[in-house]
């Protein structure tokens, strides 16, 4: 699903990413783990192309997702890219406090331009996915921290993305709702073959992963 070779990453003289090569296959749940600094999120960010690589052609670095390369696409393409083929989940639920839970899910279908009818119909299905149906028209500030995380669980998949990326997605969460949203990616990828590539510092999240990626020093290890 994910291939990547030689990945580097420069902030000034500060060389936060180190050559990392990294394979994720298709359906696979796979935690990266690591002290804080190790560069877990700036890989995350550079593979779900919401940043570059450093000097991909002086390094020869790779990356491509389900075959299609993407480090040398320009901006337009690779939003386009992004919005068909990526879900993105982070710590905190980044959900528009004006829409209700409906219209959050919704925007990343209008942003391609994706039928009105057909969207609303994939959105209630993943509300009812997500045991969270009753609070399909209720705004942010109305949902607990765990419904809101799953309304943004919901807004990752409604493209029906070809992966996910989830950046310390539990660490808001009490450990009842941490551990409910950890059964939740599995019963993703159970009913929908999704593949997740999970950073966190969830000691428990990352044992039961299919894979777990040790960064250190911005290393895989």
């Amino acid at each position: 699903m994910i291939k990547a070779k030689n990945i580097h990453k420069f902030y000034g003289n500060l060389e936060v990413l180190k050559g990392v090569d990294v394979h994720i296959l298709e359906g696979e749940v796979v935690s990266i783990v690591g002290e804080s600094g190790a560069g877990k999120s700036t890989l995350l960010q550079i593979l779900g192309t919401l940043d570059t690589p450093t000097a991909p052609a002086k390094y020869g670095t790779e990356i491509s997702l389900a075959g299609q390369p993407f480090v040398n696409m320009k901006d337009r393409e690779l939003s386009r890219f992004r919005n068909e083929n990526i879900g993105f989940v982070f710590q905190f639920h980044q959900l528009l406090p004006e829409f209700t839970a409906l219209e959050n899910v919704l925007l990343p279908t209008r942003i391609s331009g994706k039928n009105e009818k057909e969207s609303v119909e994939k959105a209630f299905t993943l509300f009812e996915d997500l045991k969270i149906i009753d609070r399909i028209h209720h705004k942010p500030n109305q949902l607990s921290g765990g419904e809101a995380q799953r309304v943004a669980v919901a807004r990752a998949l409604i493209n029906s993305p070809k992966i996910i990326y989830a950046d310390e997605p539990t660490g808001n969460l009490d450990s009842k709702n941490a551990d409910d949203l950890h059964q939740l990616f599995f019963d993703l990828r159970d009913k929908y073959n999704q593949t997740f590539v999970i950073v966190t510092h969830n000691v428990g999240l990352a044992e039961i992963t299919d894979r777990k990626l040790m960064m250190k020093d911005g290393l895989i290890v």
